[in-house]
């Protein structure tokens, strides 16, 4: 690699440090099937996988917390989210809420997803308007997504804009605090989270007892 293109790079992660750039992140995983008619079957199951929110905080080892909301910020049993919807994700041996608002759903025969974004708390307490309660920005997005093409399944964990929410009133106290949890935590755990997320939507990983 050229000297240019390491000065390229490491500028390019001081910049995202400051929160003044963004990333773009994928992870995907894939399982083939014997025949269609298999695949088809086994899609409808990736399909609950992904919506059933709630159900991935009991993968086994460690793994974040994942709680669907209401938007009036009450906790929800729906085995499928609805625009509107709020998750709370708290990363494993922290206590600190990170929240996401659920901008989109789709299902269709051969594919199905839903994108979040960064959001403030549902239903904030006065004083907290506005404040972002996530260590991304509020323009960052992630789609969680899983796809059948012929015999083959797809899972996919999609995202953009992932700039740490580290500036201004979005930010509120939390500063200091997003910039450890972006850079820090998060950076070390977030290829292993998404793939066993990806894995688990196309059955290379299974809840304990199924």
């Amino acid at each position: 690699m050229a000297i240019s293109d390491i000065l390229d790079k490491v500028k390019k992660e001081w910049e995202v440090l400051k929160g003044e750039e963004a990333k773009d992140k994928l992870f995907v995983n894939e399982n083939t099937f014997p025949d269609e008619a298999t695949a088809r079957r086994e899609f409808e199951r990736s399909k609950q996988k992904l919506f059933n929110v709630n159900d991935w905080s009991k993968l086994e080892g460690m793994n974040s917390t994942f709680q669907l909301y209401t938007p009036q910020g009450q906790k929800s049993s729906a085995t499928k989210p609805s625009e509107g919807d709020y998750m709370l994700i708290i990363l494993p041996g922290t206590t600190f809420e990170n929240w996401v608002l659920i901008s989109k759903v789709t299902e269709e025969e051969d594919v199905a997803e839903f994108v979040v974004h960064p959001s403030q708390k549902p239903q904030p307490e006065p004083g907290e308007e506005g404040v972002i309660k996530h260590f991304f920005v509020k323009e960052a997005s992630s789609t969680f997504r899983v796809y059948r093409d012929g015999t083959k399944i797809m899972g996919f964990e999609i995202g953009r804009h992932e700039a740490i929410n580290n500036h201004g009133d979005e930010a509120g106290d939390r500063a200091l605090l997003n910039t450890f949890i972006s850079e820090g935590g998060w950076a070390g755990f977030q290829d292993y989270q998404w793939d066993r997320i990806t894995k688990y939507y196309v059955h290379l990983e299974e809840l304990p007892g199924k």
